[in-house]
C-alpha cells in the first residue's frame, strides 16, 4: 500500500467519524423553528411530523459507538498502514492457530501416515478424518459425495484418468494434474466431425449411424496417439477410455462434437501447499475407499 493510499484511507475514516459526531451533536435537540403545537410543520394527508428529540439513551449509544470505533482503530489495523498498537494481524493469528493445531493433531496424523493406504482404508476413524479434510479441500470440484460434475471426475467408480492405485492418487494430490485435449477440427475437418462422433459412440456400444462410424474410424486414427487405436485411453497422458461409456464432459453427440471442435482443458491444482503430507495421506485413503465400496 502506497503512502498516498494510506493517508487517503486515514483521512476518509476521520472525516466519517467526525461527520457522524457532528450529525448527532447538531440534531440532539428539537428544532426550535417548528410549530407551536410541537410538530415540525411538515404535513401530509393531514398527518403532522412530531418534533421530538432522540431519546437520550439512544443518543448516548451512538456516542459510545463512536468512542468504541476510535479505540478499536487505535488498537487494531484499520487506518491505512497503521497496524494498531497491539500489532495484531489475521495472518499472524492464522499462523498461531496452525501451529497450535499441528501440535495437537500432528502426532495423530503421523501415526496414520505410517500405515499404508491399502491397510488404512479399513480404519473407520482414519476414513472419517480423511472425509472431513476432503470436505474442506475437494468438494468444490468433486462434490460432497465425490461423484463430480461435468469436467470434474467421479471418484466413486473405477474409471481413473491417471490411475486409481494409492500411489497414483497421492501423486495427483501432491503434484496436481493438467490434462489437455487439443481442438481436432483443423486436423480431421469440420465435415468429418459427425463421422468421428459416430465412431466414438460406437466404441462404447452406443447406437450410432453405421455409415458415419465407418468413415469416422479412419479419421479417428488422428486421435489414436492419445486414446490408443482401440480407444481405451492412456493413463500416462490422462487420455480417457472411450469404450466404457463413462464421460467426463457429457455423453451426448453435442458434447462429444464440442470436445472435437474446441478441445478440452482440465486442471487439478497441486495440494502440497494446501495440505500436509500426512493430511494428503488421509485424503488419499478416503478417496481410495470411495471406489472400493
Amino acid at each position: 500500500m502506497s503512502d498516498f493510499i494510506s493517508w487517503y484511507i486515514i483521512l476518509l475514516v476521520a472525516i466519517n467519524i467526525l461527520g457522524c459526531y457532528a450529525l448527532l451533536y447538531y440534531t440532539r435537540d428539537i428544532d426550535s423553528s417548528g410549530d407551536d403545537d410541537g410538530t415540525t410543520g411538515h404535513s401530509y394527508d393531514g398527518i403532522k411530523e412530531y418534533n421530538n428529540p432522540l431519546p437520550r439513551w439512544w443518543l448516548y449509544m451512538f456516542y459510545i459507538t463512536i468512542v468504541f470505533s476510535i479505540v478499536y482503530l487505535i488498537l487494531y489495523p484499520g487506518l491505512g498502514k497503521f497496524q494498531g498498537v497491539l500489532g495484531w494481524s489475521s495472518a499472524a493469528q492464522h499462523e498461531q492457530e496452525v501451529v497450535a493445531h499441528n501440535e495437537k493433531y500432528g502426532p495423530i496424523f503421523a501415526q496414520y501416515a505410517a500405515v499404508p493406504i491399502a491397510e488404512l482404508v479399513n480404519d473407520e476413524t482414519a476414513l472419517g478424518m480423511g472425509q472431513r479434510i476432503f470436505g474442506t479441500a475437494c468438494i468444490a470440484c468433486h462434490g460432497s459425495d465425490g461423484r463430480g460434475s461435468p469436467g470434474y471426475p467421479n471418484l466413486t467408480d473405477n474409471d481413473w484418468l491417471y490411475g486409481g492405485t494409492p500411489d497414483d492418487i497421492v501423486k495427483s494430490l501432491v503434484d496436481g494434474r493438467s490434462g489437455m485435449m487439443p481442438a481436432q477440427v483443423a486436423v480431421i475437418g469440420e465435415e468429418s466431425i459427425n463421422d468421428v462422433v459416430a465412431y466414438v459412440l460406437s466404441l462404447s456400444g452406443r447406437k450410432a449411424n453405421y455409415g458415419f462410424a465407418e468413415k469416422g474410424q479412419q479419421k479417428f486414427m488422428m486421435c489414436a496417439a492419445c486414446h490408443g487405436a482401440d480407444g481405451k485411453g492412456n493413463k500416462f497422458l490422462g487420455a480417457p477410455n472411450l469404450t466404457d461409456d463413462i464421460w467426463l464432459y457429457g455423453a451426448s453427440e453435442k458434447a462429444i462434437a464440442e470436445g472435437l471442435r474446441n478441445g478440452r482443458n482440465g486442471v487439478m491444482p497441486s495440494h502440497k501447499d494446501i495440505l500436509t503430507p500426512e493430511q494428503i495421506h488421509l485424503v488419499a485413503t478416503y478417496v481410495y475407499s470411495l471406489s472400493k465400496e
